[in-house]
């Protein structure tokens, strides 16, 4: 018998042996070794570590901090908005007087399945928190950070099956949902006076726009709030919020370039010109790409889809340098590069950390090879340095700006490619990412920023998002039986990696008057039908959506097929391939190049 019937055999008849398939290679490779077995009891270890890292930030936060925004871990003390001076952006921001870091966690202690402690915070929020503030914030961030997290909460304490346990607490009558109406009717300003659609970056939660506001904004800032405003228009039966988010996008894609396709990272508002050229897959731009295809997912409007696959194919196009295949043939290890958006040449030498959340995209969209590569660089990265630095310069091999506020986009994506795959790589990558942070960013009262990821000096604070993002990422990674993990087709994370439920509810408009033909019990079905097929598109395009079941556990994995027939050229969903599966998801020898290309030994 052959090698590989033996091996098929096995698999088909002994599921539960999986991890340890790559003994039947019969080599010593020293890759395998390490990543190919990763055991019940080091699961559960990961999984108490992942619990007391998230209740070390969120207790000390409660008792130091609460109710300004964040915590400072080095000296047990809590900060707001610097009201002293306003132009300090990376405070202002992001920080509206508003009790940031418990906001952001309401929903990471439901996922933990803490229901008293879920609805004590829900109580403090509604008693304690205000957004007639007179801070001047960011748009982006008050609704990825906030308004995500308040509907998020607000959805899990109303769902009727409650699945986390009883996470209503008593008398709750939709008040976060009515703070979430409150703060989105206060962001509404930044889309007035704006002549392309776009709106201005920041606005004054009390007064509105500045008059002396600045026309330029980010790519991802202005399109990254079609999820959280399309939501909201829905729950309210009311159109301005996700006519609003509409218009954003569609203003920033009129102006894409005409020779490229390609988006720059910063657009003038007013003009429509692109005050900065760069088109990339991170800071600025990352999350523009990451919510055309979630739109889609949870609202089932078809535009989006038809910008996103033009955009991955521009973006596969002009960035993508390497060998064609991850784990096939010959050349440097594949890498997205900064380009030029007017003529896609390379703009520069580094990329950063937010990039290292696109394979996770890469796994929604089906993508799974590119995936595997695209997390594969980056976590050769944080083996360098136990940590991301902001921007890394993978020419010189060596941060660009070295310092790393804990930001949950690497574990984020080794979330979703374990989740495809079940690949115990992964498993152990999550572990080396928990202790680096266990480590090195361990501080008195919290988790601080790393100053340099070198030296690894530490800055005094700590970031709403690493308690509503990378302990959230961390703890699903290693708890299986988490009601997120079996039943992920049923949910969506948001870019603040806020959990919403994929409902039958987002794929209409209450506002308008539709005959859909479906009846009473149709009607009352809560989750969508994945198994949908329109292959009337313009443009010849034909979507397919797809729910691949796995086969040796009761939870589902949602891969999205995109089948784009364009230019004479056909991509298909790429399979979660045995190889990836049972062995090393990239090729020792290719893994071993990519350590070579960051200047790890």
């Amino acid at each position: 018998m052959r090698q590989e019937q033996l091996v098929c055999l096995i698999i088909l008849c002994f599921p539960l042996y999986d991890s340890r398939l790559h003994w039947l290679r019969g080599d010593d490779d020293p890759y395998l070794n390490k990543y190919g077995h990763f055991s019940e009891r080091e699961r559960l270890e990961m999984l108490e570590e992942a619990k007391k890292m998230f209740y070390f930030g969120y207790e000390n936060y409660m008792k130091y901090a609460f109710p300004l925004d964040e915590l400072d871990p080095i000296h047990c003390t809590g900060r707001g908005p610097d009201r002293e001076n306003p132009s300090n952006i990376n405070i202002n921001d992001v920080l509206g007087g508003y009790s940031l870091t418990l906001v952001e966690a309401l929903d990471t202690l439901a996922v933990m399945g803490n229901a008293s402690e879920f609805q004590k915070a829900v109580q403090l929020v509604i008693d304690n928190v205000s957004f007639d503030t007179g801070s001047v914030v960011q748009v982006f961030e008050a609704t990825i950070r906030v308004l995500g997290s308040l509907l998020s909460a607000h959805l899990i304490i109303t769902d009727p099956q409650q699945p986390f346990g009883d996470m209503a607490p008593p008398d709750y009558d939709d008040e976060l949902l009515e703070m979430a109406h409150d703060l989105a009717t206060r962001l509404l300003p930044a889309f007035e006076n704006t002549a392309t659609g776009i709106p201005f970056p920041r606005v004054n939660l009390s007064t509105g726009v500045h008059p002396e506001c600045i026309n330029h904004t980010c790519t991802a800032g202005a399109g990254t709030l079609l999820l959280e405003f399309g939501v909201l228009s829905r729950l309210l039966a009311d159109p301005v919020y996700d006519f609003y988010a509409h218009q954003a996008v569609a203003g920033l894609w009129k102006y894409r370039s005409n020779v490229t396709g390609l988006l720059g990272n910063v657009i003038n508002i007013q003009t429509g010109e692109w005050v900065g050229k760069l088109s990339g897959l991170g800071a600025g731009l990352d999350s523009f790409y990451e919510y055309l295809f979630k739109a889609y997912i949870l609202f089932g409007d078809e535009r989006y889809l038809q910008m996103f696959n033009e955009s991955y194919e521009t973006i596969k196009f002009h960035m993508r340098k390497g060998r064609e295949r991850c784990n096939f043939g010959e050349g440097n290890s594949p890498i997205y590069v900064n380009v030029n958006m007017m003529t896609g040449e390379i703009f520069n030498t580094w990329i950063d950390a937010l990039q290292a959340a696109w394979s996770g995209v890469q796994v929604l969209a089906g993508d799974m090879e590119e995936a595997i590569c695209s997390h594969a660089f980056y976590y050769s990265i944080w083996r360098k340095y136990d940590a991301l630095p902001e921007r890394y310069n993978w020419q010189l091999k060596a941060p660009d700006v070295s310092f790393y506020p804990l930001r949950p986009e690497l574990v984020e994506s080794t979330y979703f490619l374990y989740r495809a795959t079940r690949n115990p790589f992964y498993l152990h990558v999550g572990r080396e990412i928990l202790t680096s942070l266990s480590t090195h960013t361990k501080a008195k009262c919290g988790y601080g920023t790393v100053h340099d990821v070198e030296t690894k000096e530490l800055e005094d604070r700590m970031e709403s998002f690493f308690l509503s993002e990378t302990c959230k990422y961390l703890y699903l990674l290693f708890d299986k039986d988490n009601h997120v993990n079996t039943a992920l087709s049923r949910y969506l994370f948001t870019t603040e990696g806020h959990i919403l439920p994929i409902d039958r509810r987002w794929r209409s408009k209450p506002w308008e008057e539709e005959e859909d033909g479906l009846d009473e019990e149709e009607k009352a079905a809560s989750v969508i039908d994945v198994r949908h097929n329109n292959s009337n598109v313009a443009g010849h395009d034909r979507y397919i959506l797809v729910q691949i079941l796995d086969k040796g556990t009761p939870e589902s994995v949602l891969l999205w097929e995109v089948s784009t027939q364009r230019r004479g050229h056909t991509s298909q969903c790429d399979p979660v391939s045995t190889e990836s599966r049972y062995f090393l998801p990239v090729r020792s020898s290719y893994f071993a190049q990519m350590e070579r290309a960051v200047g790890l030994n």
